[in-house]
């Protein structure tokens, strides 16, 4: 008998999104936001901003652990204008935590990783299309992001441009 070689099918990612899936989307939302409460107030902090203040590693590594829920809201479903807005998210949290201390403030007041939950419970299981709301934040938070880059590139260029004028004069 010949055996006849059979294809494999691969999958990135596996459909549907479990209980356990969306369980650990707010133990991860938890952890990073809300794991430790302020005394004397009602508002937390997570490990986000903690991890932040650590130049480098720390904006980068939290945006790791936070990509698992926007990877557990495309097993749900989600429509792409959310996975976009979930995505910017992050993308706007890593940005402006870069910012010594003052991104880390940012971090400890946006809470991404709660605002993605937020997102992820609300849309899945619903077959929903995205709303005007959620293209106005997405074109907004773009807009941001656009801008913040264009204007750290002219103050790079700027102090490029001082750096080799000091230098050439000397």
């Amino acid at each position: 008998m010949k055996d006849e070689a059979q294809p494999l099918e691969f999958e990135v990612l596996p459909p549907g999104s479990t209980r356990d899936d969306m369980h650990l989307s707010r133990i991860i939302a938890w952890i990073l936001d809300d794991l430790i409460p302020i005394p004397g107030t009602k508002y937390r902090i997570g490990l986000d901003p903690l991890i932040g203040l650590f130049p480098g590693l720390g904006d980068s590594s939290t945006a790791v652990f936070s990509s698992l829920i926007l990877i557990h809201a495309l097993r749900a479903g989600l429509p792409r204008i959310v996975l976009v807005r979930m995505a910017l998210n992050i993308l706007l949290n890593s940005l402006v935590g870069a910012i010594p201390v003052a991104g880390d403030v940012f971090s400890a007041w946006f809470k991404s990783n709660q605002r993605n939950y937020a997102l992820l419970r609300k849309h899945a299981g619903a077959a929903r299309n995205s709303t005007r709301t959620d293209w106005i934040f997405v074109s907004l938070i773009i807009g941001a992001v656009l801008l913040v880059a264009i204007g750290m590139s002219l103050l790079v260029g700027l102090v490029v441009y001082k750096l080799f004028s000091a230098l050439l004069a000397a």
